[in-house]
């Protein structure tokens, strides 16, 4: 069975206090479709800054509530398809992104899709790199604007959040209360300008509850490895979380010790930026999966 999760209204915070929009099983397929980041309010490039409502930004379809998730159970996603519109949206300006200082005023670009790329414009054409911006559940405490990210996921615009991909989210609340949107047709790491190619579309994705894993940050699984995804104030610490929090998970499998735990992990990890231009800021530690099958860990 398959269910449709139409855009309709969506929710621009995480929080344990939205009603659901729909009850899922796991491993039903579920199809959840999605505005782009401004919720399709840029209609063309002389779009003006006051026409645009910014407390719709970044929204997020949602929340599901998935049956049987409980908290300190572990919620799975797996990401089987992302489709996109026929066309994207890129913007920065003034006061945004990393270049922001040196901009005086609010650009936007519109991007049509042809042929499996992006048009830039005549003579540039990027090929897709589809991921998803936001993408989380119900944080533990209070609520949490979808564009920011945290140990709940939301906002982390980390690119391997793609297809074929399974995410793991800690479950804090009954149901989990799942949501995503903010799709790009493509983007680079770090996001430095404050968009990627924004568009709207849609994600074919399973679910699966999980009683086997303690993680309490999100962590991401595909073909080349896993990714500890972790979000902070500053690059650096988030940086710094992402690793420790890998070292701690990998070492309840391994017969390594601490100190050459971090010497081989100094050897074949890699610390990569997912972005760096939200409330808070998110940095990712890779690990390949060759060294994973060397120790038979195939639950993530």
């Amino acid at each position: 069975m398959t269910v449709k999760i139409l855009k309709g209204k969506p929710i621009y915070a995480f929080s344990k206090d939205n009603a659901p929009v729909a009850h899922v099983k796991p491993n039903e397929e579920v199809i959840i479709e999605t505005y782009d980041c401004f919720e399709d309010q840029v209609k063309s490039e002389s779009t003006n800054y006051d026409s645009i409502d910014w407390e719709r930004v970044n929204p997020a379809t949602g929340p599901l509530y998935i049956d049987g998730a409980e908290p300190g159970k572990v919620l799975a996603v797996h990401i089987d398809k992302i489709t996109i519109k026929s066309k994207g949206v890129l913007a920065t300006g003034k006061g945004l992104g990393t270049l922001g200082h040196r901009l005086d005023e609010l650009s936007f670009k519109i991007a049509p899709i042809q042929d499996g790329q992006v048009l830039f414009n005549e003579k540039i054409k990027i090929p897709f790199r589809k991921m998803i911006g936001v993408i989380g559940v119900a944080p533990p405490e209070g609520s949490i604007n979808c564009g920011t990210p945290g140990i709940h996921g939301g906002n982390m615009d980390t690119t391997l959040i793609t297809e074929k991909t399974t995410l793991y989210f800690p479950i804090y609340h009954k149901g989990a209360l799942f949501g995503l949107g903010d799709m790009h047709a493509a983007m680079g790491d770090g996001e430095i300008g404050v968009s990627g190619i924004e568009i709207a579309g849609s994600a074919t994705v399973r679910f699966e509850v999980r009683d086997d894993l303690k993680i309490d940050t999100p962590l991401l699984s595909n073909e080349k490895g896993i990714a500890l995804i972790a979000s902070e104030s500053t690059l650096d610490s988030a940086a710094q979380k992402s690793v420790e929090k890998m070292i701690d998970l990998l070492s309840e499998y391994v017969d390594l010790t601490l100190a050459d735990l971090t010497m081989l992990m100094s050897a074949i990890g890699d610390v990569q930026v997912s972005q760096i231009v939200d409330p808070k800021r998110t940095a990712r530690f890779f690990v390949p999966r060759w060294f994973l099958d060397l120790y038979n860990i195939h639950t993530i």
